[in-house]
C-alpha cells in the first residue's frame, strides 16, 4: 500500500514538472520573433530530418575520402595529404557518381593522378609549394627527366610510390 502511495506521489510530481516546462516553452516560444532559421528548426525537431543526416550526402562522401587519406597514406610532413584533401574537394563530379561507395571515387582519382606523368607532375609540383608554404622554406622543384634534390622530401618517385600504396590499400578494403 505505501509503495503505490510513493508511486501516484511521484506520478503527479512528474505531471507537475512537465506541465511547468510546457509553461515555460510556450511563453519563451511566444518571446520570440518569427524567423525562417527558427521554425525549419522547430520543423526539424520535431522529425523532418528523423532518419536522414542533415549533412549533405556529398560532403559526407568527401569527408570520408579525407579520412581514409588521413589514415592510410604515408605521408610524415603532410603536404602530400593536403593537396589530396584538395584534389578530392574539388573532384565533385567524380564523387556524385559514387556517393554510393565513395572508395570508388578515391580510386578513380588515384588512377587518373597516376596514368599520367604530366598530371603526376603537376601534383607534386603542388605539393612541393605546398610543403614550401607549411615550413616557410623554398621547395625543390624536381623537373621531368631530371634527378631530384637531395632534400626534396616529394619527389616524382616518392609522390607516386605513397600513391601506389594508398590506391592498393583502398582498393583492398573495397
Amino acid at each position: 500500500m505505501a509503495y503505490t502511495v510513493k508511486f501516484i506521489l511521484i506520478n503527479k510530481q512528474e505531471n507537475i514538472e512537465m506541465e511547468d516546462e510546457k509553461k515555460i516553452a510556450d511563453e519563451l516560444h511566444k518571446q520570440q520573433k518569427f524567423s525562417i532559421a527558427g521554425a525549419i528548426g522547430q520543423a526539424g525537431g520535431g522529425g523532418m530530418l528523423k532518419g536522414a543526416s542533415p549533412i549533405p550526402r556529398l560532403d559526407q562522401a568527401r569527408n570520408q575520402l579525407i579520412e581514409i587519406v588521413k589514415q592510410h597514406c604515408p605521408d610524415p610532413s603532410g603536404a602530400l595529404k593536403s593537396i589530396l584533401g584538395r584534389r578530392i574537394k574539388s573532384s565533385t563530379s567524380i564523387l556524385e557518381n559514387h556517393l554510393a561507395d565513395p572508395k570508388i571515387a578515391l580510386v578513380e582519382i588515384l588512377q587518373a593522378l597516376l596514368d599520367s606523368d604530366g598530371v603526376l607532375f603537376d601534383f607534386v609540383r603542388q605539393v612541393d609549394m605546398r610543403w614550401g608554404e607549411m615550413y616557410q622554406e623554398r621547395p625543390h622543384f624536381q623537373q621531368p627527366g631530371q634527378a631530384p634534390h637531395q632534400d626534396d622530401e616529394y619527389t616524382h618517385e616518392s609522390v607516386k610510390d605513397d600513391l601506389t600504396t594508398l590506391l592498393q590499400r583502398v582498393q583492398k578494403n573495397l
